[in-house]
């Protein structure tokens, strides 16, 4: 079980780490930066969080765990600082969110129904949204997220609000037909009807995915992942017996690419 009173000392270390960083005669380079610029340091360290995660690398995910949460404090101070609003108010602000999207955990209702449960949180979302002026399914989903994993929250949404296929055989049959028209597209020769065609594809494909369990953005991860493991051994098989991967031909490469998965590592 963890140290919640451990973890909320360390958190009053790192704070006042970062009271010093921002002190009059503090960093120069940190007393500059304002939410808005730390945008970029926030995206960076979480890659390199899920990274260390996707990884199964404990060690690395620690670390990163740390560098995420002192940006995130570091902006919450600035806001602080600023006026705003307090790391308080946003934390006993989460706090209570969850509370009321829990009503099964912190209120009479009993259920175990995990699609019960994601019904409840999302008809509460809805009448959060209302409250703040979205009211539309969608608009609580960030402008920024990525292409592939916006699909999957788009289409995860769409089906928690009865707005899908009635069977993964239907998603199957529209799958063949969005191949059917990105393959009619290509012999048409019409470059902007491809790549539309080439995206309803892959945003049909997502969800059937998300039916059986599987997250799109995840899946590529791990299978760009490991193509670059399975590249590198085969650049230092090459090497190994004095060739050099540039100047092999393909089937020659190919040889090379078959002994690395015959290894049975990858």
């Amino acid at each position: 079980m963890s140290d919640h009173h451990d973890a909320a000392a360390a958190m009053q270390e790192l704070l006042g780490v970062i009271d010093a960083l921002l002190a009059p005669n503090g960093c120069p380079w940190d007393k500059e930066q304002t939410p808005r610029s730390m945008c970029d340091y926030l995206a960076e360290e979480t890659f390199e969080l899920i990274e260390g995660i996707r990884q199964g690398d404990a060690r690395e995910a620690m670390e990163e765990l740390g560098d995420v949460m002192f940006i995130i404090l570091f902006i919450a101070t600035l806001y602080e600082r600023d006026g705003a609003h307090t790391l308080a108010e946003s934390i006993r602000y989460s706090a209570a969110k969850m509370i009321s999207r829990h009503p099964h955990v912190f209120e009479d209702a009993q259920t175990k129904d995990v699609n019960a449960i994601l019904d409840t949180w999302e008809a509460i979302k809805r009448e959060e949204n209302k409250k703040t002026g979205r009211k539309g399914v969608f608009d609580s989903l960030p402008g920024g997220l990525p292409p592939l994993l916006k699909a999957y929250r788009i289409n995860s949404k769409a089906a928690r609000n009865k707005f899908t296929w009635d069977s993964d055989e239907a998603v199957e049959a529209q799958l063949e037909g969005e191949w059917k028209e990105w393959k009619d597209a290509q012999a048409a020769g019409d470059a902007e009807a491809s790549e539309e065609e080439f995206g309803d594809y892959l945003f049909t494909l997502v969800e059937l995915g998300r039916r059986k369990g599987i997250k799109a953005n995840s899946a590529l991860a791990f299978a760009n992942q490991k193509f670059l493991k399975r590249f590198g051994m085969m650049e230092e098989l090459a090497e190994s017996r004095g060739m050099s991967l540039p100047d092999l031909d393909l089937d020659a490469m190919n040889a090379l690419w078959d002994e690395v998965k015959e290894d049975g590592s990858l």
